[in-house]
C-alpha cells in the first residue's frame, strides 16, 4: 500500500482514540473547557453511565455564533496562538482536539450564548460525517454540550465499555478531583435524573473543610495537617494526614500542579520519601496538595492525557516538596 495522507474523518477517529477512552474522558475534557471559560456553576447530567447521554451545562463566557462551527474543527482553540503560549500554558485545555474528537464518535449538540449576543445558537455534528449544522436556540449566557450515543459508530470501542455502574463511578471519581481543584465552582452531578453529588462553592475555611470531607471523608479531615510553603516561584499548599491517618490503599492521593490534576512520578516519590520513616510498608499517605510554579518552568504537553508534567528544575521541585512535608 502506498504512503498517503489519511482522510480527515479517519484522522479524527484515530485522535478520538487518544482523547476519548471512556465516558469519563468526555466529562473531563468538557468540564475543563467550562472551567477555562470562567464558569462558576457546572451541571453534569449522565444517563446510563454516559454511554447514552452526557450533558454539561455551564455559566461561562460562551462561544459567539460565528465561532461555533470552528470550535468543532480539529486543532481549533482560543487558548494558545503562538509557540510562546505553548511554553507557558495557563489553561487546562490547549490542544483544540477534544470537541472534534468527541463529535467524531457521538452525536454532539453544542448550544451557547456569550454576553452581548441577543440570542443563543446551536451547532450539531454527528459521527464521521463531521458536517456541522448551526441553528438558533434558547439558552442563557453560557454553554451546554450534549453528547448522545457515545461510540455509536465504532462498535468495537463500545464493546470495551464496562457496566453503567462502573463507568459512572469513573465519572464520579473524576468530579471529586475537579471539586478539589476548584473550591469556587459549584458542581452538580445527576445520574439517570437523580442528584448524586452537589458541591457548593467554598470560600471560607469551614466551607473548604466541608467540601474536603465530602470528597475525602471526615477521617481525612480529622487527621489532616495544613501545609504551606513558598520558595521563589514555587508554592506548595494543601493538606496531608499525620501517620495516624495513613490508609491501607492509595485512594486519597490528590495532587494539582497549577490547578491541573496530576499523577506524577516525581511528586509521588518526593511525598513517599518525606513519609519514609513514619509509615509501615503496607501503609499509604493521604494528601490533597496544590503546587504552583511559574508556567515557564513546567511542560504540561508531555502526556497524551495530560496526566504528567515535566519540571525544568526537577531536583529543586522534588526536594522542595519533600522538605515541606517533612517539616509539616
Amino acid at each position: 500500500m502506498p504512503i498517503q495522507i489519511l482522510p480527515a474523518r479517519l484522522a479524527n477517529q484515530i485522535a478520538a482514540g487518544e482523547v476519548v477512552e471512556r465516558p469519563a474522558s468526555v466529562v473531563k475534557e468538557l468540564v475543563e473547557n467550562s472551567i477555562d471559560a470562567g464558569a462558576t456553576r457546572i451541571e453534569i447530567d449522565i444517563d446510563k453511565g454516559g454511554s447514552k447521554r452526557i450533558r454539561i451545562r455551564d455559566n461561562g463566557c460562551g462561544i459567539p455564533k460565528d465561532e461555533l462551527e470552528l470550535a468543532l474543527s480539529r486543532h481549533a482553540t482560543s487558548k494558545i496562538s503562538t509557540l510562546d503560549d505553548l511554553e507557558a500554558i495557563a489553561s487546562l485545555g490547549f490542544r483544540g482536539e477534544a470537541l472534534a474528537s468527541i463529535s467524531s464518535v457521538s452525536r454532539l449538540t453544542m448550544t451557547s450564548r456569550p454576553e452581548g449576543q441577543d440570542e443563543a445558537w446551536s451547532a450539531y455534528a454527528e459521527g464521521r460525517e463531521m458536517a456541522v449544522t448551526v441553528k438558533p436556540a434558547a439558552h442563557p449566557v453560557g454553554t451546554t454540550i450534549e453528547v448522545l450515543d457515545l461510540f455509536f459508530n465504532t462498535p468495537a470501542r463500545r464493546k470495551f465499555l464496562r457496566t453503567d455502574k462502573t463507568e459512572f463511578t469513573h465519572i464520579d471519581e473524576l468530579l471529586k478531583r475537579v471539586a478539589l481543584s476548584r473550591f469556587d465552582v459549584a458542581i452538580t452531578l445527576r445520574h439517570n435524573g437523580a442528584v448524586v453529588r452537589q458541591y457548593r462553592p467554598a470560600s471560607t475555611q469551614v466551607q473548604k473543610e466541608r467540601r474536603l470531607a465530602a470528597v475525602c471523608g471526615s477521617a481525612f479531615v480529622n487527621h489532616a495537617v495544613e501545609v504551606s510553603l513558598e520558595h521563589g516561584d514555587l508554592k506548595l499548599s494543601g493538606w496531608i494526614t499525620t501517620p495516624e491517618g495513613a490508609r491501607a490503599q492509595n485512594d486519597i492521593q490528590h495532587c494539582f500542579v497549577n490547578g491541573r490534576m496530576m499523577k506524577d512520578k516525581l511528586i509521588n516519590h518526593a511525598i513517599r520519601q518525606a513519609y519514609e520513616n513514619a509509615l509501615r510498608a503496607d501503609q499509604f499517605a493521604a494528601y490533597v496538595l496544590y503546587i504552583e510554579v511559574n508556567p515557564h518552568e513546567v511542560d504540561v504537553n508531555v502526556h497524551p492525557a495530560k496526566h504528567e508534567v515535566r519540571f525544568h528544575q526537577a531536583r529543586l521541585v522534588h526536594d522542595f516538596i519533600s522538605q515541606a512535608i517533612t517539616d509539616a
